[in-house]
């Protein structure tokens, strides 16, 4: 593919409810961290990864996202995809890759960074045959995600519910997926989730790879990394 039209959808619809505390009327992905909207580092790192296309799927408060954007200029072409009702991963990222040109995308959440080296994604999911890859993330001690394993080649064999962990690797939340697995899906609802839905529904008739990037990651859904967020991007 020309990789210069690398395209990137980022989920930007999200509530924040758990952020409510100390982020309130934006949506999440514009919560200031360091004095910048989130979004904004996601949109330097897309920059970064020389993405061709981002497509932001909106849903609450969209306007504020929008008017932000404007406001700024990025090298690549920006594309608006809005739900009308919450639609669940699943629905929201199915939306988005209508607007997708080329025959995959790179699917990032908009309260999440993962520093991803996205090329090597790409040349990973192209060697494995794969029709979604997942970025995954090396962590310790942790009990807030759920794991992941994989079989010698990769290829993801279960997704395990959360529970205290002494090491393993999580779903970072980066995902390449080849468009046609979901358009062509006339079985999906038009809400669904990404992760109950698709990955773990067919883990054993899709082939679905892990690669493992052990790179800054953050996730500022709840507070106490919100916070740590703004110490980690203020340097």
């Amino acid at each position: 593919m020309d990789m210069k039209r690398k395209e990137c959808i980022i989920l930007a619809g999200g509530l924040g409810t758990r952020l409510r505390e100390v982020v309130s009327d934006v949506p999440k992905c514009m919560a200031e961290v360091a004095g910048k909207p989130f979004l904004s580092y996601l949109l330097d790192w897309c920059k970064a990864q020389s993405f061709g296309r981002v497509i932001l799927s909106l849903g609450y408060l969209s306007e504020v996202v929008t008017n932000w954007v404007e406001k700024n200029e990025y090298p690549f072409e920006i594309v608006y995809v809005k739900e009308q009702e919450p639609l669940g991963t699943g629905g929201a990222i199915k939306l988005a890759m209508q607007s997708v040109e080329g025959d995959r995308a790179v699917v990032i959440n908009g309260d999440t960074f993962f520093d991803v080296d996205i090329n090597m994604l790409y040349e990973f999911h192209k060697g494995k045959l794969a029709n979604i890859s997942l970025a995954l993330k090396p962590m310790t001690n942790f009990d807030r995600y759920g794991r992941v394993e994989l079989n010698a080649d990769n290829r993801i064999i279960a997704f395990i519910e959360k529970q205290q962990c002494k090491e393993g690797l999580i779903n970072g939340g980066v995902y390449l997926i080849d468009k046609d697995i979901l358009l062509s899906d006339k079985e999906l609802p038009v809400k669904f989730s990404f992760e109950k839905d698709v990955l773990e529904a067919k883990i054993s008739t899709l082939p679905i790879y892990g690669n493992i990037q052990d790179t800054y990651f953050i996730d500022i859904g709840i507070p106490e990394d919100y916070r740590k967020a703004n110490i980690d991007f203020a340097q």
